[in-house]
């Protein structure tokens, strides 16, 4: 079984539709000399798309971005993905302009915090960052909407118990080997700041609000002092986002301003938010925030360690580690298994905790350890190294679930693949 037919629909997705932005076949001065080398419907693919894609693709997989084989690859990839635009546009499609301009706010946040600057940015693209929306909105929307066809077509596949069997009968012997697991639970206490804490973070951010309201500027208050990381480079500024899509505490207050207005410090489980309102429709606002993050201070961390810490010898001296972490672990979602994380790839692990469970035998519990599952909760957590599952060939009888899954991406596959063959039979295509 080829290792290719083994792909998801999201890596394939993900293989068709990259969230990039060509800077070759977007300059207006290479554009004009740019070389048409297919049709698709009303779409069409440049060289320079070649080139471009060619050039990312060969970095990332290590391979010559001239080889002729590899380059016919890449074009044939590019005709799919018109192929789905153009299908995507035929059966209307929708996808609203707040998501295209959320997505496309982040795609730039992204490439200004790879790059360093906005002023980088643009003098890698020749252009501003709001020419550069313009440019690119169009080709984001006919990105998205062909994703949301895929996901349509693709995402609700499902394999039956006997599919899986057929699957994993006919497929066996060329199986790759089942990698090296192991079995674990935990323990997970969050870290909740002091009252104290809470309050001066609030007062800082009172502060950072009364100043800008007496003249300062928002823009720079955020890049100075705003923990979001990602609208912190761009000045706080959010853009269009649809109801529903920020957290309760964000979204009442920022429909409740109005257009200018900056709100008085929001608590969220982020943390406190500054927020202004640039606009607002019906059903979405257009905002910019400084956040002041509530992550607990050195205090706060110490005394949830030390609780674990005390979790831990009880369990040394004999107490059951799952009814432990029935009674004391604050993470719903293994609570009430007493712990249980599964069995979980050994290489695919953090670097920093498979590190700690390499030196620890089976049975052994660790030290208090970051844990980091929810950005809005800090916590740490205890990790008891139940067994270890050796390297193994895949059976029905102890790899079910990973086979199904298995199964499901073969079949999702040979359906994507099918897909493409009946576009290019129906839809208008020509490699000039």
């Amino acid at each position: 079984m080829k290792n290719g037919l083994m792909l998801s629909v999201t890596t394939i997705i993900g293989l068709l539709f990259i969230p990039w932005l060509n800077i070759y076949s977007q300059m207006s001065d290479t554009k004009q000399l740019d070389k048409i080398v297919a049709i698709v419907g009303k779409e069409v693919v440049f060289a320079s798309d070649v080139e471009g894609r060619a050039a990312v693709f060969a970095q990332q997989k290590k391979v010559d971005p001239n080889n002729p084989q590899f380059k016919k690859q890449i074009l044939n990839d590019l005709v799919n993905e018109k192929l789905i635009i153009t299908k995507a546009i035929e059966d209307s499609v929708e996808v609203a302009p707040e998501e295209v301009n959320q997505r496309l706010d982040y795609t730039i946040q992204n490439l200004i915090q790879q790059y360093g600057s906005e002023r980088r940015v643009e003098d890698l693209y020749g252009m501003s960052i709001d020419r550069l929306k313009r440019n690119f909105r169009d080709d984001m929307r006919k990105q998205m909407m062909a994703e949301r066809l895929q996901q349509q077509k693709f995402f609700a596949v499902k394999c039956t118990p006997r599919e899986v069997e057929e699957f994993y009968q006919r497929y066996k012997d060329s199986l790759p080997v089942a990698p090296a697991q192991l079995e674990l639970s935990h323990i997970v206490i969050y870290v909740k700041p002091s009252a104290e804490i809470r309050e001066e973070i609030r007062q800082k951010a009172n502060k950072i609000r009364d100043s800008i309201i007496k003249g300062g500027d928002f823009a720079d208050f955020a890049k100075r002092y705003s923990a979001d990381a990602m609208s912190a480079v761009v000045g706080g500024e959010v853009g269009w986002v649809e109801k529903g899509k920020f957290v309760a505490e964000y979204e009442k207050a920022a429909f409740a301003l109005q257009h200018g207005e900056i709100s008085a410090p929001i608590e969220s489980p982020f943390g406190y938010h500054v927020i202004q309102l640039n606009d607002k429709r019906l059903n979405a606002t257009n905002t910019r925030h400084i956040l002041f993050k509530l992550g607990g201070s050195n205090d706060d961390n110490q005394r949830v360690k030390d609780t674990l810490l005390a979790l831990k010898q009880k369990i040394i001296a004999g107490a059951p580690f799952d009814d432990m972490a029935r009674r004391y672990s604050e993470e719903k979602e293994t609570q009430g298994f007493g712990g249980a994380m599964g069995s979980m790839d050994a290489s695919r692990l953090g670097a920093d905790l498979k590190s700690v469970l390499d030196g620890l035998p089976d049975g052994g519990v660790t030290d208090p350890l970051p844990y980091a599952s929810d950005p809005t909760k800090p916590a740490f957590h205890i990790v008891w190294k139940k067994r270890t599952i050796a390297e193994h060939k895949f059976t029905l009888e102890t790899d079910d679930k990973h086979l199904e899954k298995m199964a499901v991406n073969f079949k999702q596959t040979r359906m994507f693949e099918e897909w493409i063959k009946e576009l290019r039979a129906n839809l208008y295509w020509e490699i000039k």
